[in-house]
């Protein structure tokens, strides 16, 4: 019975997607395959079929189409003579070219550092086993991540190249030319802190983890939902604002947006909160004041050798004095490149989410000691 219904949802599915115009990149399915349930993330699919697994992405900047479908097969197996269409991918991978340091991260936490054949972007990289393999030349340091070194992926020949794709960005160079799996990372663009997250279980897949990545995300998860709860029973919330200018513009988070969600899960009442973004938006300062000028609480992400203060932030931008949170002292800054927010945040937000508790709600959590964040000296 509960094969029937499996194989009835994915029936619903095909329909669906191939209504919304997403058949002509390959979306279809076999009967023959089950759904691997997803509790959160809405922007990948995963199903079983006989000898293979199919994972298909959904296109985060038009939700009719499909980004990407990739078709995994285990090394160990022969290919199967009737697959559907897709990119072959064979697992578990054993020498991936790994873009960015979230994932470089992920794949340490999973214990599979030795399946990473090079890197992009060694500058952001935190893992002291990947930086000493770049040094003693185990690990291939391929460059910035917008212009590799082609001729060091040549020599390498990963079995994929692990990256994040873009809107607009119009393709992936030259990489696309070499004839290896492009696994495109589109994590970062679920619209729910869980939702990211639970892309562990693709990573743990292509890497031959899958149950220690289960297990991690079971334990993320409850930790998220316990932390959620607790904080969003509260009856009084903080009226909270984020980030300061970039150049002309000031970018804050969207209400629909991971960060934006994971403010309201921590109990906060989000300024921006109706924007219904899902990623970044550009305002004015005289649109975030018009909004936020009476918040009570500040956070913001920076990324410098060391910490910022209040003093700092008034002389590169004197009108942040005019803020209530400023007045108040109730100013909260990450410093990205001495905490490893951006590493830690897309797989384990349940630990951001209780940085975040514990500003908003501190006497929710009179043990904990912040992680990411401090707040700014004078």
């Amino acid at each position: 019975m509960k094969k029937l219904l499996l194989s009835a949802q994915i029936g619903i599915i095909v329909l669906l997607l191939s209504a919304c115009g997403g058949g002509s990149k390959g979306v279809s399915a076999s009967l023959n395959e089950d759904v691997i349930p997803m509790k959160y993330a809405e922007n990948i699919l995963m199903m079983k079929g006989e000898g293979y697994t199919r994972v298909q992405l959904r296109n985060p900047w038009d939700t009719t189409s499909v980004l990407s479908t990739y078709i995994l097969v285990d090394k160990d197996n022969k290919i199967p003579e009737h697959l559907p269409e897709g990119t072959l991918v064979r697992t578990p991978l054993s020498k991936a070219l790994v873009y960015t340091a979230t994932h470089c991260n992920l794949i340490h936490e999973l214990g599979a550092v030795k399946s990473i054949g090079g890197i992009c972007e060694i500058q952001y990289i935190k893992v002291p086993e990947i930086v000493e393999g770049c040094q003693n030349g185990t690990i291939v340091n391929a460059g910035e991540g917008t212009n590799p070194d082609i001729e060091k992926i040549i020599d390498l020949h990963p079995d994929a190249l692990l990256l994040s794709p873009y809107e607009n960005s119009g393709g992936h160079g030259q990489v696309e030319k070499l004839k290896i799996p492009i696994i495109e990372c589109a994590d970062y663009m679920e619209t729910s802190a869980l939702g990211s997250a639970e892309w562990i279980r693709f990573y743990g897949m292509l890497f031959g983890q899958e149950a220690k990545a289960d297990s991690i995300f079971a334990d993320v998860e409850n930790n998220y939902n316990e932390l959620k709860k607790l904080a969003t029973s509260q009856p009084k919330k903080p009226k909270l604002m984020c980030e300061v200018k970039s150049g002309s513009a000031w970018y804050v988070s969207g209400g629909r947006s991971t960060t934006g969600k994971l403010y309201a899960d921590a109990g906060a009442d989000y300024v921006f909160a109706s924007y219904p973004h899902a990623g970044g938006i550009p305002l004015s300062f005289e649109t975030v004041f018009d909004k936020a000028q009476d918040a009570d609480i500040w956070v913001m992400k920076y990324n410098l050798p060391t910490e910022k203060t209040l003093s700092q932030i008034r002389e590169d931008y004197p009108p942040y004095a005019q803020f209530k949170a400023f007045k108040d002292k109730q100013v909260y800054g990450c410093n990205t490149g001495l905490k490893t927010y951006y590493e830690d945040f897309p797989f384990h937000p349940d630990r951001v989410l209780k940085d975040l508790i514990k500003i908003f709600h501190p006497s929710l959590l009179p043990e904990y000691e912040l992680k990411y964040f401090s707040k700014l000296a004078e």
